[in-house]
């Protein structure tokens, strides 16, 4: 049974995806490792922003 807190996003985390993702799209790299630390110290997963890096298109999760 997955809870409500399990779902729920962390709003600093999913900030940093999208900084990282505007950084990416900007060409912006020296950015980069900045927001990926903030996101690893919110929770963000390495698939999540591996994502990311694979494909700056596509929205964080």
């Amino acid at each position: 049974m997955i809870t409500l807190l399990e779902v729920k996003k962390d709003p600093v985390k999913l900030t940093a995806l999208l900084y990282l993702r505007e950084a990416l799209t900007a060409q912006r790299y020296e950015s980069c490792p900045s927001f990926i630390r903030v996101a690893r110290e919110f929770g963000a997963s390495e698939a999540e922003i591996a994502q990311l890096l694979e494909d700056a298109r596509r929205m964080p999760t």
